[in-house]
């Protein structure tokens, strides 16, 4: 971040927005100040004061924090959009912050129901509660202020022509079934591994056998399981063959028997790509054999997200 940027938008007094790295509050972000801009060209730090977030339950005294610059951005001007699409990205006001979500239906009277893929919840905000979702990139918003990004429209299958219940989908899963199980683990955000149902639990859980995993124990034994019913969703649908991927574009890589969530960052020669995965933040190269297209199960349909805005 150049010193001409961090003097302009982050001097004492200016009004900001924080994010967290704490598991739990990826993908939000709160409103705040800068109490102390960094001391000196070196310094990355930054104490900041919450507007939202109090030192304890107890006090009424906001809380202060020394934060990293990665972590900041100026408070984005207000908008007057009132109207949003069926799979929009938008930020949500919810628990005293702004949450990261993508639209998956409209309610009509102002409300629209807001799936969050960091906690596979939907819940319902009014038009009021939501903004249109932008980055912070290199000194600009993407997209522009006032500019929606309508050049992209949403490439979805055709499940998305029906409409979506508004409560959570509850998926029983019987044995012999083969899903996808996502991890909670540090490090395996965005991975899916491929399993068969073993067993229903019947207490929200299920016994699972992995199909690249094998038992500590047992090397030849492969891995089996219990998880919970919200880390499941059944094995992605065959959508047909992709004869090429572009920039921007949501993909699933396969790497060491696991299927990654990333974008692609760059088209190479011999059907091979660079994709950058998010959490990460880190590019590999893939065949053209080795990806698919990415789908989300959002409330028991699959939908293939837009394009993101900016690498």
């Amino acid at each position: 971040m150049s010193s001409d940027i961090i003097s302009r938008y982050f001097k004492k007094g200016a009004e900001i927005e924080i994010s967290s790295d704490d598991v739990g509050f990826r993908g939000s972000w709160y409103a705040g100040t800068v109490v102390r801009p960094p001391q000196n060209d070196k310094s990355k730090k930054v104490l900041v004061e919450y507007k939202t977030l109090m030192k304890s339950e107890s006090t009424s005294q906001r809380l202060r924090e020394e934060v990293g610059l990665v972590q900041l951005r100026p408070a984005p001007p207000p908008e007057k959009r009132l109207k949003f699409k069926f799979s929009e990205e938008v930020d949500a006001w919810y628990n005293d912050g702004w949450w990261e979500g993508i639209v998956t239906e409209l309610l009509g009277d102002d409300k629209y129901a807001v799936f969050f893929r960091s906690t596979k919840e939907q819940l319902h905000f009014r038009a009021r509660e939501l903004r249109l979702h932008r980055e912070w990139v290199y000194g600009k918003w993407v997209p522009p202020l006032g500019q929606a990004n309508d050049d992209e429209p949403p490439r979805c299958n055709q499940m998305q022509n029906d409409s979506m219940p508004a409560e959570n989908f509850e998926h029983n899963f019987s044995p012999g079934t083969l899903i996808e199980v996502c991890s909670n683990d540090e490090g395996f955000e965005g991975a899916w591994f491929t399993a068969t149902v073993v067993k229903d639990l019947n207490n929200e859980k299920y016994l699972i056998e992995y199909q690249n995993i094998y038992d500590d124990k047992e090397d030849t034994k492969l891995l089996r399981e219990e998880v919970d019913s919200r880390q499941l969703r059944p094995y992605p649908p065959d959508i047909g063959i992709v004869d090429r991927f572009e920039v921007r574009e949501q993909v699933d890589a396969l790497y060491d028997g696991v299927w990654w969530v990333g974008v692609i960052s760059k088209v190479r020669k011999n059907d091979k790509y660079s994709v950058w995965f998010k959490d990460a933040d880190e590019i590999l190269s893939f065949e053209h054999s080795d990806l698919r297209v990415h789908q989300e199960w959002i409330n028991g349909k699959w939908v293939i997200p837009p394009k993101v805005l900016e690498l």
